[in-house]
């Protein structure tokens, strides 16, 4: 707004409004690449769930916890070598966060009390860091269990499909 000798005034409703447009624009910038990676791995996810159904042994995980520092969804897929009660589950998957994608590998070691709860120790590796942690799964439905991982600045919730 000009008033005069060439000098503008900006009304702090104006401040604020252009304020926002300019966050808007910074934090837009990354997301349709993220939009665009996390569409891909919900689709890789759903494409292997009727696999892992009817697949014995083969499993697939979606987590949402605290990794690597960040919050964020844990997707991966494994598969569980059973014998008398204890499996050894190696698997691996993409952990979402922030726009970012970051690959990850794990292994479990667990031991099943026949029509209850599943407990165990794992170790997940991501980068340079590796986390041990300790793992229990409750059954919800046959194939379907709630899943919590907790271990030094790591841990998850979520649902497995499958083993």
């Amino acid at each position: 707004m000009d008033q005069g000798g060439g000098r503008s005034t900006v009304l702090p409703h104006q401040r604020l409004a252009s304020s926002r447009i300019c966050c808007r624009a910074r934090a837009t910038h990354l997301a349709p690449w993220a939009m665009k990676t996390h569409r891909l791995a919900l689709a890789a996810l759903f494409a292997i769930l009727p696999v892992t159904a009817h697949a014995e042994g083969l499993g697939a995980e979606a987590n949402y916890g605290r990794a690597d520092g960040h919050w964020g969804t844990e997707l991966g897929a494994g598969y569980a070598l059973n014998m008398a009660g204890f499996s050894l589950t190696p698997g691996a998957g993409v952990y979402l966060r922030d726009g970012d994608t970051k690959l990850y590998g794990r292994v479990e070691a667990a031991y099943t009390i026949p029509l209850s709860a599943t407990i165990g120790v794992g170790a997940r590796f991501s980068g340079d860091n590796t986390r041990p942690y300790a793992t229990l799964a409750m059954p919800l439905l046959p194939k379907v269990r709630a899943k919590a991982n907790v271990g030094p600045k790591y841990y998850s919730l979520g649902l497995t499909l499958g083993y």
